[in-house]
């Protein structure tokens, strides 16, 4: 006698349906058109600003000063990284311009600099917001949970970030695609993922023999800000999911919204809106703040304070890893990740006393 396999389960998709919130379908429809005049105009302002971040970046130079270089270098660092991830995050859903040819361009040099290969980030990141903090689902989820200090190490230095790029742009440069990249990229675009990643592969390598030829730009105004930038980014990113709940189908449970200053929310492109984007996705960063009023009744209020906040989350993976309390002051947080100092103690007490009878 034959036994039928059980059906696979499919889990549905994260979406503002499965997170109970719902809008006037023709105010959605309205946040969500497109137009270039917005995404121009902060393109402008992002290129002023690092014309003028390099600028100082070069006066301090000049001057021999260590203490003014190593400053002018994280300025223009946080300026050229947090955007490029940003601008690269915007142009994978195709809402930054309303023309098709000013996404792709502004798609490449973002992902480039951010470091991932453009079309890879645009269906993994489509994978993320189908299965939003899904445990072997979620392409995108960069750090175990729940994170410790080790975990956090790793995400906020940017070598998870490296170390996991670098093998994708090998693998799929050599069309040697895993399986999670075959279950989220459309088989005809295939042979678009490789050649896409050797281009970028031979654009890196370019600029490393630039450099050795002694090409001191290269170092001074792309890498070195890249490497210092780098860390800001991630606390960032970092803000998006951590301490929240894997595998819920609410987008409301996993995905945290936060407040920070004007420059933080422009050099972000709002992106600090985050469960209003994983909502509507479709809506664009300019609407993301109309977006947030309109279903303000329907979800948490944010988080207060990017600096705040990433202290809380660092003290709360200190403790964690040190086997001590892990409620945090004013981070959100899920109650799975949440140990009291009163169960932290006795979770040690229990582990000593099993030691010592050992």
């Amino acid at each position: 006698m034959t036994t039928l396999a059980a059906p696979k389960k499919i889990l549905p998709a994260t979406t503002a349906a499965s997170s109970n919130v719902s809008l006037d379908r023709k105010l959605v429809r309205n946040l969500a058109q497109r137009s270039d005049k917005p995404g121009l105009l902060w393109l402008a302002s992002w290129i002023a600003a690092l014309a003028v971040s390099g600028f100082l970046l070069s006066l301090a130079v000049a001057s021999s000063s260590t203490l003014l270089t190593l400053a002018a270098t994280l300025l223009l660092g946080t300026i050229l990284t947090v955007p490029s991830y940003a601008i690269s995050h915007e142009c994978a859903h195709g809402t930054a311009f309303r023309t098709r040819w000013i996404n792709e361009t502004s798609l490449w040099i973002g992902s480039l600099l951010y470091f991932e290969e453009p079309y890879h980030r645009r269906y993994s990141h489509t994978r993320h917001h189908t299965y939003t903090w899904h445990v072997d689902k979620d392409s995108q989820m960069p750090f175990d949970t729940p994170m410790t200090l080790k975990g956090w190490l790793l995400e906020i230095s940017g070598v998870a970030l490296v170390l996991y790029e670098s093998k994708v742009f090998v693998r799929n440069a050599l069309g040697q695609f895993s399986q999670q990249t075959l279950a989220f990229t459309p088989e005809n675009t295939l042979g678009r993922l490789k050649w896409s990643a050797r281009a970028c592969i031979l654009i890196y390598a370019t600029l490393v023999l630039l450099l050795a030829r002694g090409e001191t730009w290269i170092w001074t105004y792309l890498l070195l800000p890249r490497l210092l930038g780098g860390p800001v980014m991630l606390l960032f990113t970092l803000l998006q999911h951590v301490e929240l709940k894997e595998n819920s189908p609410s987008i409301l449970e996993s995905t945290r919204s936060f407040t920070t200053s004007a420059i933080g929310r422009w050099l972000y492109m709002n992106m600090n809106n985050h469960i209003e984007h994983h909502l509507y996705p479709q809506v664009p960063f300019y609407a993301l703040n109309k977006l947030r009023q309109a279903v303000e009744p329907q979800v948490p209020a944010p988080d207060k304070g990017f600096w705040r906040l990433n202290w809380e989350v660092l003290s709360v993976v200190v403790r964690r890893s040190f086997g001590l309390g892990t409620r945090a002051r004013s981070l959100r947080q899920a109650s799975h990740m949440i140990v009291s100092d009163k169960d932290a103690k006795q979770a040690k007490t229990v582990t000593f006393a099993h030691k010592t009878t050992l």
